[in-house]
């Protein structure tokens, strides 16, 4: 009973953090469409964003391992790193980049609002957890109301009753953003949250690096495009998974995954001042709809699992 006592402000300080976590990465949306531009209206081109937005993160991470004489990451530890890089630095956000050209960053938030039943399914799928019946039917029946959700705002536009490339572009980006998530917290406990995401950026430099230099705009574009990528690139790349890891380790994967139930609204609330996209109440009525089946599953899943822990001297 003590022992259990003990434990509980350990958790609840891992979930406030996933809370902070999710609040930076709600901002993400409107920041990344503001970057990019729409089709119409292009600005910076995804492929810079992507790049650009790593390389920055990854100028930081240096810097903050070098200061803090960070042991280089073991054999064993690589390999999750190298997933959450192909994850979180290079599919979430080059997918997410295409996408918000050609919806709004309120669309983009109800189908991302998908990303916790994909982290919990890919962290009990990872982890070898059994997760109960009632969670997968919560998850299929949230999926449903995204595809519901979709084919709605296409037929809405004219498009008839099917799919954009933009939600199956999204819905890309919450599968590799999710895998990035587990693979990311399962080192966190060897390595800490910070130098997990500092570790991922630093080995992600080869590639974005001179990803960015090549895909520099050749073109001028506005300043708050450029805002848009130093906000993703020092906050949502970087700032946002001190946070974010720290809270998935202590309070465990399955259950902080759940603090995003916030991030759909608070990026529809955020692209209203910052992109001045009206608030649509059918919208928002789908993202309740979507984290009401996202809560369901909490309470109908296992118990949050243990990470194993890798150790610094493993090879």
């Amino acid at each position: 009973m003590k022992k259990a006592m003990n434990a509980m402000p350990h958790e609840t300080l891992g979930m406030w953090l996933g809370v902070l976590g999710v609040a930076i990465f709600a901002v993400t949306l409107p920041m990344t469409r503001l970057a990019t531009g729409t089709a119409e209206s292009p600005q910076l081109s995804p492929w810079f964003v992507t790049f650009g937005r790593a390389a920055l993160a990854g100028g930081l991470s240096l810097v903050f391992l070098l200061v803090t004489r960070s042991r280089l990451p073991t054999a064993a530890q690589r390999k999750p790193l190298g997933m959450a890089l192909l994850g979180n630095a290079i599919g979430y956000p080059l997918l997410l980049g295409f996408a918000l050209r050609h919806v709004t960053s309120g669309h983009a938030a109800v189908v991302t609002a998908l990303l916790p039943l994909a982290t919990a399914a890919i962290a009990a799928w990872v982890l070898h957890q059994r997760a109960r019946l009632g969670f997968w039917l919560c998850a299929v029946l949230g999926s449903t109301l995204v595809v519901i959700f979709s084919l709605w705002r296409a037929y809405g536009q004219g498009h008839g009753f099917g799919f954009e490339w933009a939600d199956l572009l999204l819905l890309g980006a919450v599968l590799t953003a999710s895998i990035g998530y587990v693979y990311g917290a399962q080192v966190t406990h060897a390595l800490g949250a910070e130098r997990v995401i500092c570790w991922v950026c630093v080995m992600a430099l080869p590639i974005t690096l001179p990803g960015a230099l090549l895909t520099w705009p050749a073109h001028s574009v506005n300043t708050t495009a450029w805002l848009g990528l130093v906000y993703v690139g020092v906050f949502s790349m970087w700032a946002g998974f001190f946070a974010w890891y720290r809270g998935m380790a202590m309070g465990g994967a399955l259950r902080v995954s759940q603090t995003q139930l916030l991030q759909p609204f608070l990026s529809i609330l955020a692209a209203v001042p910052i992109l001045g996209e009206p608030l649509e109440w059918v919208t928002l009525g789908f993202a309740l709809a979507v984290m009401a089946t996202v809560f369901l599953g909490k309470r109908l899943n296992t118990p949050p699992p243990v990470f194993p822990r890798i150790s610094k001297e493993s090879a």
